[in-house]
């Protein structure tokens, strides 16, 4: 059990169903520039596609999507409920992440702002554009929420290999998070989204989202509710395994040879390797310190 029972986890920024309007903002998602996708997107940019193009809706896409609920509660209190439940999982790690996030925030010299969460299923639109469960979890930073279909989670153990703890369902949206706060400290409208390469751009800005990650979990047992609760009780040896097995399982070199059958080309590359991954979470998650995410200076990936 990894959430504290007691904590209040109730939202008002995780909703299910719904979207935001469509924009021109660029989803921050895999291939097109980080967080974790289904093997379909990742071998699109592999093969040289944008991933964008699957983000990027026609105008009908409003009237197809498949959302179910109109948004609002989704009726997710305590810890208990999201020990018990995907959806309530996602919200709970949201909650937990901002309490984390606003402490350390000014510290970086950040303006903190909380995200949104949104629930999905099968289709959704968003302020990127339309976008279905096949673009996996992603960051939008046009309306400033993280997009998730719960179903992808099934994915990420059945199809990519990793544990199937909650830790590592845990890590996936701490890992889209650490992507709002790159959007605060105005990184992604620094950095060259079209590198490719195992020491692109793209590259270390997942890696540093996969540290910031790293980063809350350090800080995931010590971030409390309103009431003073922890949200999450004492991390095990087992969670942090579970992490680590999800930061490795999304790595290119795993999904380019042990997924897609294929050959490990570095130079395609848009995530980093399973090891690089795995070593900035560890990095985050040993220090506490989003100072030691600096992936952009160093030439030590």
């Amino acid at each position: 059990m990894t959430f504290n029972p007691n904590a209040d986890i109730r939202s008002d920024n995780v909703s299910r169903g719904g979207g935001g309007g469509r924009g021109r903002g660029i989803a921050i998602g895999g291939g097109g520039g980080g967080c974790l996708l289904l093997v379909i997107v990742v071998i699109y940019a592999i093969m040289g596609g944008n991933p964008l193009d699957l983000l990027q809706g026609s105008d009908s896409g409003s009237s197809q999507s498949q959302d179910q609920g109109t948004g609002g509660d989704t009726g997710c209190t305590t810890g208990a409920d999201a020990n018990d439940s995907d959806d309530c999982l996602v919200q709970a790690t949201v909650e937990s992440a901002d309490a984390t996030w606003r402490d350390l925030a000014p510290q970086m010299g950040i303006s903190f702002s909380e995200p949104r969460g949104k629930l999905f299923s099968g289709q959704t639109n968003t302020g990127c554009g339309a976008a279905s469960r096949d673009v996996g979890p992603f960051y939008c930073p046009a309306d400033s929420t993280i997009y998730i279909d719960t179903s992808f989670y099934d994915e990420l153990s059945s199809t990519y290999g990793a544990s199937a703890g909650a830790f590592a369902k845990e890590y996936v949206v701490a890992h889209e998070y650490g992507h709002h706060i790159q959007n605060l400290q105005g990184t992604m409208d620094r950095i060259d989204h079209s590198q490719k390469g195992p020491t692109s751009d793209g590259v270390r800005l997942e890696l540093q989202a996969d540290c910031y990650a790293g980063v809350w979990a350090d800080h995931a047992s010590s971030s409390k509710d309103q009431e003073g609760q922890a949200f999450l009780e004492p991390l095990t040896d087992e969670d942090i395994s579970d992490a680590l097995s999800a930061a490795s399982a999304v790595g290119d070199d795993h999904i380019q040879g042990e997924v897609s059958g294929g050959d490990v080309n570095p130079e395609t590359w848009t995530h980093g390797s399973s090891a690089q991954r795995q070593k900035w979470f560890t990095t985050g998650y040993e220090s506490g310190d989003p100072e030691s995410c600096d992936t952009f200076s160093t030439s030590n990936l």
